[in-house]
């Protein structure tokens, strides 16, 4: 199923699940954890959303729990494991992998609060009416990762110069590609760059796609998607021999050349925040949507000496880390 139509649908069937009464909260209170990814895709955030808990004063199995549901992928299954989370009377729910779980989520109830982390913009996306006053029972950290484009073009540009034509890799099922793609576009023109728009929506469109690409380099646009199948999006740009460059740091540590976007580890920490101060009687709609402020360059020299690139002393001092 296409995400956009996933979306519709989910948005069509809300009227229809049913609202389950708050059950009495335990003495312990119990958190939902609602993703669209798989446990062991998500260990590292769930690290850092533990560590957000404590820096709140809750230690899971000591003051609070949590309940875990993934959907492994299978976005489908969301709507009946947020049924399931509201039906226990959780007393917050955290999502996470995207904004289709926490559009799921707000679907599923209204009272509950819920703390989303997304890449994606939360205004468009209908979860919030505003990032200062999220108003309703939602809150959250979102990086907006699609308005970096610039950032991400300048710097490999500053490592390739004589790049000209640069493919962008998106999901033709996210809400937000077209405005991503323009704010490339714009960045594009300024550097004397063509954009080449590259559409993937499931794996197998991944590998029509590459045996396409003609264009000189790569820019990765996010995507949840993109994300599980990282470790193979990395092999196929590999095969052609291009360099391209990332939103996180996942990527270069599979073997990416270069990547720059926020941390989503310190997101998911501002998440396990904004959970614990729920917890502790503030309201969703009073605590305003998280920007990051922490963002990373990453380098990976392997890849670079593998495709004859010498990474530019500007960009080595900027570098926050560099795998050799």
């Amino acid at each position: 199923m296409r995400r956009r139509d996933f979306i519709t649908l989910v948005g069509g069937a809300a009227a229809a699940w049913p609202l389950a009464a708050r059950a009495q909260q335990p003495a312990m209170p119990v958190i939902g954890f609602l993703s669209s990814r798989s446990a062991g895709q998500s260990a590292g955030v769930v690290a850092a959303f533990r560590d957000g808990l404590a820096e709140a004063g809750f230690i899971e199995g000591k003051n609070v729990a949590i309940d875990f549901r993934f959907a492994e992928g299978h976005l489908e299954r969301l709507p009946a494991l947020a049924i399931g989370l509201v039906r226990r009377g959780v007393a917050v729910i955290l999502t996470a992998g995207g904004d289709v779980p926490a559009m799921v989520a707000k679907g599923a109830t209204s009272t509950i609060p819920i703390v989303f982390v997304t890449g994606f913009d939360p205004v468009k996306s209908g979860l919030v009416t505003s990032l200062n006053r999220p108003d309703g029972n939602l809150t959250g950290a979102t990086v907006i990762a699609g308005q970096l484009a610039a950032k991400r073009l300048g710097l490999l540009h500053e490592l390739v110069p004589s790049v000209r034509l640069v493919a962008v890799l998106l999901n033709p099922n996210d809400p937000n590609a077209e405005a991503d793609v323009a704010d490339a576009q714009v960045a594009a023109r300024a550097l004397g760059q063509q954009i080449e728009v590259m559409p993937a929506g499931s794996e197998l469109e991944l590998e029509v796609v590459f045996t396409q690409l003609k264009a000189d380099a790569l820019l990765l646009e996010p995507d949840p998607l993109f994300t599980d199948l990282r470790n193979k999006i990395v092999a196929l740009v590999e095969r052609q021999r291009i360099p391209a460059i990332y939103y996180a740091r996942e990527y270069t540590a599979a073997g990416g050349l270069l990547s720059y976007g926020a941390s989503f580890t310190d997101l998911y920490r501002q998440g396990g925040v904004y959970v614990g101060r729920i917890l502790k009687g503030a309201k969703a709609a009073d605590l305003p949507v998280v920007q990051p402020t922490k963002f990373e360059l990453v380098v990976n020299l392997k890849t670079a000496k593998a495709l004859g690139l010498t990474i530019p002393p500007g960009v080595l001092a900027l570098a926050d880390e560099v795998i050799e």
